[in-house]
């Protein structure tokens, strides 16, 4: 699907648009106390936003993730903390989408995400490990039909509002640290102690603080695919893509406030040319470019899907890991060439052209997951992966 708004059912674009403007409302409060966006997330509940990859079966719209980055795209102009609290949901829900059918609780549990608008936390971190979730030092415990896990998580994605935690860790205690599984835990089968504070540069509402976690639930609740296949299938690829359409989304409305500024100038002086507008011509080509590499990874996701072994293959990984390098050091570049546009204005806080908080919440795109592992990691598939040259693949 194009990835515009024009692309989105009218239907949907103006529930969308409805959340993003509550988003926008509060964007520089949340920003600024670092709290939550309890309004825009009511709001995604509202409309009925976090069951939108559901398949209609279970009770939900069956979007495809091209739909779903739109959402994003439209959300992070908005307010990038909000857009990605629906993107870690969205990413949430596509382990439960691709790897939890044929699985009666998990298609139960879909069924009550879409009846509820429960909200889907993430627990892929952990001490002694950093951001490396394709390891795990805690090991979940299968006994009499119960699990148990404890996991001290440096890193749980707005945990306190989540309504559901899905958490990996080792598959067993003897199990090799990238044996792993995934299991869902609901709000009243754990409890978490709050070990680290989440007192950030930027994404401050997403309120990720770390924990100690420890819960207990019936064994079912554990994914029924080893979590080496639910990164490499659906994991890894929903959470690059949904984040760089997100990232897109941030860059776009710092275009947007930079272009915005120039027009106020020329309104101004008529007959000239105010400085920056060449500045301007070039951060439209470096949109252009980051929109067409998020379309080109959506469209090889979409392909992939449809075999197993290519969503699986080396290729594929290092193609995804790519879009997620590109994508979130470009929009790095838009932002600073539109903060020089807009200059003094755009650098104080309160105008209309203040891009602190993009700038800001930009820098987290190379953290997350960090740009040197994903490099790492690409650079060892490219010892034995023939890079594709080829213009149309």
């Amino acid at each position: 699907m194009d990835l515009s708004a024009e692309a989105l059912d009218k239907s949907l674009k103006a529930r969308v648009t409805r959340v993003a403007t509550k988003a926008a409302a509060y964007a520089d409060e949340v920003d600024r106390v670092g709290r939550f966006p309890r309004e825009a997330v009511d709001a995604m509940k509202a409309e009925r936003l976090l069951s939108l990859m559901i398949p209609k079966k279970f009770g939900g719209e069956g979007l495809s993730y091209s739909e779903i980055a739109e959402v994003c795209t439209l959300l992070g102009q908005a307010c990038a903390a909000s857009a990605m609290i629906f993107a870690m949901h969205q990413i949430k829900v596509s382990s439960l989408v691709e790897h939890g059918e044929d699985a009666a609780w998990h298609e139960d549990f879909m069924r009550r995400v879409a009846a509820a608008q429960l909200l889907l936390g993430s627990a892929t971190t952990e001490g002694g490990i950093g951001g490396n979730l394709r390891n795990s030092i805690c090991a979940i415990e299968v006994k009499d039909g119960i699990c148990r896990l404890e996991k001290d998580a440096t890193v749980i994605s707005y945990a306190r509002e989540s309504d559901a935690i899905l958490i990996t860790s080792r598959s067993h205690k003897d199990a090799a640290s990238s044996d792993q599984v995934m299991t869902v835990f609901l709000k009243d089968q754990y409890t978490l102690e709050q070990t680290h504070v989440w007192d950030t540069l930027g994404m401050r509402g997403t309120c990720s603080d770390g924990f100690l976690f420890r819960g207990e639930a019936p064994a079912e609740q554990i994914l029924p695919h080893p979590f080496a296949e639910i990164a490499a299938q659906s994991m890894l690829a929903a959470s690059h893509l949904l984040w760089s359409a997100l990232w897109y989304g941030i860059a776009v409305d710092a275009f947007m406030r930079s272009q915005n500024f120039l027009r106020a100038a020329a309104r101004k002086a008529p007959g000239t040319q105010p400085p920056g507008l060449v500045q301007l011509a070039e951060i439209s080509a470096e949109l252009q470019t980051i929109r067409s590499t998020i379309l080109t990874g959506l469209s090889t996701f979409e392909d992939a899907r449809k075999n197993p072994d290519r969503l699986s293959s080396m290729g594929f990984a290092v193609a995804m890991n790519n879009i997620k390098i590109a994508a979130s050091e470009k929009i790095l570049t838009v932002i600073n060439q539109a903060m020089r546009i807009c200059g003094i204005m755009g650098y104080k806080n309160g105008t209309p052209y203040s891009l602190g908080r993009h700038l800001r919440d930009a820098h987290s795109a190379e953290l997350m997951i960090s740009n040197d592992r994903i490099l790492a990691n690409t650079s060892q598939m490219l010892l034995v992966h023939k890079q594709d040259t080829s213009l149309l693949g």
